[in-house]
């Protein structure tokens, strides 16, 4: 997604598009926040961080988005089945405590990522882009 994202000049990542995040932009920014928010809750930062903001421009939210992904891949690769069992407690930026196991967290991850790429798929439409990725999870699992 972010190779069709990339090359965009900033007129375009960041142009009024009807979304939930209202740009190219803000979705990867939403994308990039929401996996490192997780990501620091299951590393048990007490106080997690949004490690961007409108203000960073769209290459550096896409690196800090890739940057982010690695994080995850190494870390699920290098857990057991233990780890992704483990019920651990966090607080949500309401302050309202929770506590679940590590394997739910990655299933939304999952299923939040699926949504936004859908919504970027559909944003790069809106703005004339016609060479689009595939997104299809069968596909990603082929290699392809």
């Amino acid at each position: 997604m972010v190779d069709a994202i990339s090359p965009l000049p900033d007129e375009i990542t960041t142009r009024n598009v009807e979304s939930s995040f209202g740009s190219l932009h803000l979705t990867l920014l939403h994308l990039w926040n929401t996996e490192s928010i997780w990501y620091q809750r299951i590393k048990l930062v007490e106080n997690a961080q949004m490690p961007g903001n409108a203000d960073n421009s769209t290459s550096e939210i896409v690196k800090g988005l890739m940057q982010q992904s690695l994080q995850w891949r190494a870390w699920v690769e290098k857990s057991s089945q233990a780890a992704l069992e483990h019920e651990f407690i966090y607080r949500n930026f309401k302050n309202q405590q929770f506590k679940q196991p590590v394997y739910e967290v990655l299933l939304h991850l999952f299923n939040h990522g699926t949504y936004h790429r859908g919504q970027l798929v559909n944003m790069l439409r809106q703005v004339g882009v016609t060479t689009l990725p595939a997104t299809d999870f069968i596909l990603f699992t082929r290699g392809k």
